[in-house]
Formats: C-alpha cells, sequence, structure tokens
C-alpha cells in the first residue's frame, strides 16, 4: 500500500507540476505580448489615408495625383508601413504622378488575415488593389526591402501590367529557412525580442539612428495589434519566392529597373548590388552615408535619380494599355 501511495503522489505531483510550468508559460506570453487590441474599423477611425476590402481583407493605402497622370504603387519592406515612404510619395506628387501606397497584410493598418504569409498572398494583394481602384497599367513599381522580391516576383508574374521597377536596398536572396517550429519561433519572439523589436529596427536599418528618436513609437503603434508578429514570422517561413529567379525573368522582358543601394547597409549589406547588377541590366545608383533607407537618410541623393529614371520611361512609347486588368493570377 505505501508504493502504491508512493506511485499515486509522485503522478500527482508530476502532473501538478506540468500543469503549473504550462501556466506559467502562457501567463509569461501574456505579460511580454504587445498584442492587446484588435485591428478593426475603431482602430482604424483616425489613421490616415483610406481603407478597402479585397479577398484577404481590409487594405489600408492612400492615392494621390491625377487619374491621367503616370501611376507609381510604393511596396514597403518586411515590417514598417507605408509611411516609410512619406518623403518620396509627397516628392512624386508634388512633381505631378499619381503615387499610391498601401500597407502589406499583416502591418500598419491593414488586416492581418490567419493566413500562411507567401508570396503568392502579396502578388494577390497588390494584383487586387490595382483591380479595385481602377489603376490603368502598365504602372511603375516601387519596393524597398522585402518590397524588392514582392515588386520584382509581380513584374516576373505579370511584366504586361509594370512599366518599370525601382528597387532600394532590396533583399536579393530567399529568406532563411530554419528548423524551429513556428509556434515555438513566435513564443520566443513574444517572449524575448519584441520588446526590443523597434529600438533594433532603428539601430539596424539607419546609418544615423540618432537622428530618428521618434520613430520608435510610430513603429511601437503597429505592435499593438494582434497577429503583427505571426505575420512576420510567417512570411519568414512561408515567402519562398526566389529574387534572383524573379532578376532573370524581368531581364529577359528587358524591364527598366532602378536599383538604389546605401553605401552602410547592415541588414542587406552594399556588397549583394553586385549580384544583383550583375542579373538585372540596372541602372545603378550607390547612397553615400545612408544604410537600409538611403531615400529617408539621404534623399537628395536619391529623389532626383528616381524622377529621371521615371521621366525616362515616359518618353518610351506603351504597345497597349487595357486599361484596368481584371485578370486572374
Amino acid at each position: 500500500m505505501l508504493r502504491l501511495g508512493s506511485r499515486l503522489f509522485a503522478n500527482t505531483a508530476f502532473w501538478i507540476g506540468g500543469i503549473l510550468i504550462l501556466a506559467i508559460v502562457f501567463i509569461v506570453y501574456d505579460l511580454r505580448n504587445p498584442e492587446t487590441d484588435r485591428m478593426d474599423d475603431i482602430a482604424r477611425q483616425n489613421a490616415p489615408g483610406k481603407c478597402i476590402r479585397l479577398s484577404h481583407g481590409v487594405t489600408h493605402y492612400e492615392m494621390a495625383g491625377a487619374d491621367s497622370a503616370e501611376t507609381i504603387i510604393l511596396v514597403h519592406g518586411f515590417s514598417v508601413p507605408y509611411y516609410i515612404w512619406d518623403g518620396t510619395f509627397d516628392t512624386l506628387v508634388s512633381r505631378g504622378y499619381r503615387v499610391v501606397r498601401y500597407d502589406l497584410y499583416g502591418r500598419g493598418y491593414s488586416d492581418r488575415p490567419d493566413v500562411q504569409y507567401t508570396a503568392s498572398l502579396y502578388e494577390t494583394q497588390l494584383l487586387e488593389l490595382i483591380q479595385a481602384l481602377g489603376i490603368h497599367t502598365p504602372v511603375h513599381l516601387a519596393g524597398t526591402s522585402l518590397g524588392g522580391p514582392i515588386t520584382s516576383h509581380f513584374t516576373a508574374r505579370h511584366p504586361e501590367l509594370v512599366k518599370g521597377l525601382i528597387l532600394v536596398d532590396p533583399v536579393i536572396a530567399p529568406l532563411q529557412e530554419t528548423v524551429v517550429p513556428e509556434q515555438v519561433a513566435l513564443y520566443y519572439t513574444v517572449v524575448n525580442s519584441a520588446e526590443r523589436m523597434a529600438e533594433n529596427q532603428v539601430m539596424e536599418d539607419f546609418y544615423k539612428p540618432e537622428n530618428f528618436a521618434t520613430w520608435i513609437d510610430r513603429y511601437k503603434e503597429q505592435m499593438k495589434y494582434k497577429g503583427f508578429l505571426r505575420a512576420l514570422l510567417s512570411t519568414r517561413y512561408h515567402f519562398h519566392a526566389d529574387p534572383q529567379e524573379d532578376f532573370r525573368t524581368i531581364a529577359q522582358h528587358r524591364k527598366p529597373v532602378l536599383l538604389v543601394w546605401g553605401r552602410q547597409d547592415r541588414t542587406t549589406p552594399f556588397a549583394g548590388s553586385k549580384d544583383a547588377i550583375a542579373l538585372l541590366d540596372a541602372e545603378f545608383v550607390p547612397v553615400d552615408e545612408a544604410g537600409h533607407m538611403p531615400h529617408i537618410e539621404n534623399p537628395q541623393a536619391v529623389h532626383g535619380r528616381l524622377i529621371q529614371f521615371l521621366e525616362r520611361q515616359a518618353e518610351t512609347p506603351v504597345i497597349a494599355d487595357a486599361g484596368p486588368v481584371y485578370g486572374g493570377l
């Protein structure tokens, strides 16, 4: 009887201990999780720009300029929403272009759908946005960081819709795969990394981060909405587009490309520009005293060249423009 009682006590203690450990795991997760609110109409009521519902949810966007003007669509990177294009957006609009920028799913004021964040998801979002806004094609696309492979993949898949491509410090290799389960990575990110994410983004992406102290609070705004961290991790796990393969396709279609790169970039190092140049027949603009976002740190060096590139493409006749596109992927 004593032996049986000892076994029962040991089993009971084991299960109680396991339950306590699980409770601690969940409590720590909740305490460390910055995501407390839902992204919905209430959250968006004071947001700038406009919103439109697409097949995977609401997309937050801004569009300005005459309908008849040359159109350029700005696509942001891995985690910073469309405000990353503030200066570029205003500059292009002031020069007479029709400019569109939007938040990728999972970021900013766009929805955070509970899906895998694949290259196809971002391709669909961009195509549906063009359709829903009635934008006449072909358009110019500009992508920075992860926006580089997103716009490159779109251009390779829909060359008839794109007149020219602008890449700013683009990711040029497939995202690194990991053997750690996605849910484990999410837990680790919430518990260990989320608190410092905004500060780390500033320190890593800017050549002179001390000039961007207000950037941290602006970045943290999107972090309080549920689904942001999962969207970032899902992108790392499921975005399998190969930028270099897409670069080769773009070169075959002889699409004009402007490649801009900050010399002091630590996120996508400047040395990678050689690989991009080797695959693309691109006009290359190296930018001094600039990190991962040269259009923000050194706009004088970037915007003038960007406008010159667009003006040259405007002088190039387009064989056909079918107007708004209503085709599928």
